[in-house]
């Protein structure tokens, strides 16, 4: 396809692990020519999903789709702590976890509503 095409809308990648989303960005940007095209929010490569991305005028938009109300589905592991606070990290401490249904939702739902996130160090 020719380059500085200009191409308009909304297309909805399901981003595979292992890529960025500046990097799924920059592929399509390549794939389909376009002139100009943005996401509307980070998944980390470790992170899969729906990822937004934004080509010519429809980039307008994406900051009202940044501000949207997001749902995140994960699956976690207990017990064990990373020099990068993610899996990819060197494990530093693992210790067995003992918890009963009750205790760990308990726990999940301190991570609801408003939160401050330290991000890994990635």
């Amino acid at each position: 396809m020719t380059k500085n095409n200009n191409i308009d809308g909304i297309l909805l990648l399901n981003k595979p692990l292992g890529i960025s989303s500046n990097t799924a960005v920059q592929k399509l940007k390549r794939i389909f020519g376009a002139k100009k095209v943005g996401h509307t929010g980070t998944l980390d490569p470790l992170a899969t999903g729906l990822l937004p991305l934004c080509f010519g005028e429809a980039t307008k938009f994406s900051s009202y789709l940044l501000d949207a109300d997001k749902e995140y589905i994960a699956i976690i592991q207990l017990g064990i702590t990373t020099t990068t606070y993610d899996s990819e990290g060197e494990i530093l401490t693992q210790s067995p976890v003992v918890a009963n249904f009750d205790t760990i939702n308990m726990v999940v739902n301190t991570f609801m509503g408003v939160i401050t996130q330290i991000p890994p160090i990635y």
